[in-house]
């Protein structure tokens, strides 16, 4: 294909079947394959699940970066076509920025935006849709549902696939660029 890249998002609610369904694809795809981690590991439970992700993984031969905040220079530094990058998950690195202060988690988001379409290679993203269930009090929790919202927008008008998960079953909302109308 004439595409440089191709840049898929995997949106899907906990447990929807996102992760699988994106390795899957990207396994599929006979690249290099490169997973990029954003899970910042803080406790005992998530390193625990982490070094098994990570043992999953090596049986395939990924090469896994872990990156907590700076994923536009990450993606930037490991895209080439012969790769194809694994981010898991957006949602988690938004938690993260949240966390810091106010002007990275601007800069770091218009940055990941900028880059997507001059990426060589394969992308394919994966997030948590959390806008479908009940949203909970606290200002902090309200600003991450917020924040992630407009980042799924933003990067759904950026991205060549938006795939949604749905009890393990993917619906395809936009391919090749091409908006997939529900009638």
């Amino acid at each position: 294909s004439m595409l440089i890249n191709t840049t898929t998002l995997i949106l899907g609610g906990a447990r929807s079947g996102k992760s699988r369904h994106a390795e899957k694809i990207a396994m599929a795809s006979n690249k290099e394959l490169t997973y990029i981690a954003t899970a910042n590991v803080l406790d005992e439970e998530m390193k625990q699940r982490v070094a098994r992700h990570k043992e999953d993984r090596a049986l395939f031969n990924w090469t896994t970066i872990e990156e907590p905040i700076s994923l536009a220079k990450t993606l930037k530094q490991w895209a080439s076509p012969e790769r194809i990058i694994l981010v898991d998950c957006l949602t988690m690195w938004l938690t993260n920025l949240l966390l810091e202060e106010t002007s990275i988690l601007e800069k770091e988001t218009n940055a990941f935006l900028d880059c997507i379409n001059n990426l060589s290679g394969d992308v394919i993203f994966v997030s948590n849709e959390v806008g479908m269930g009940i949203i909970p009090v606290g200002e902090l929790t309200r600003q991450f549902v917020d924040e992630t919202g407009r980042l799924h927008q933003e990067l759904a008008q950026r991205v060549e696939n938006v795939i949604l998960m749905v009890a393990g079953l993917p619906h395809k909302i936009k391919i090749n660029g091409e908006k997939i109308e529900l009638d």
